[in-house]
């Protein structure tokens, strides 16, 4: 008997930032943190704005439209910046 791999596609859920990290909780309950030095943009916005965010797809993308940023959770995953 042979098992097929699951492929995953992680999601975000929810998004917060700190003065320091932006912290993705992904929907399996992972949560991904990076310095926020290493997106100039969102290391600049104000608090409003980095509030104001959008889940792209079904969290598979964020999006800050005040600023014009745009993550993707696997991107993040990678550790890409």
């Amino acid at each position: 008997m042979s098992t097929l791999p699951i492929e995953i596609h992680p999601l975000a859920q929810n998004v917060e930032v700190t003065d320091d990290d932006l912290v993705v909780s992904l929907v399996d309950g992972r949560k991904v943190i990076v310095p926020l030095v290493w997106f100039p943009r969102l290391a600049s916005a104000t608090k409003k704005q980095l509030n104001n965010y959008e889940l792209l797809g079904d969290g598979e993308g964020i999006h800050w439209p005040e600023i014009d940023e745009d993550l993707s959770v696997a991107g993040l995953l990678r550790g890409s910046h």
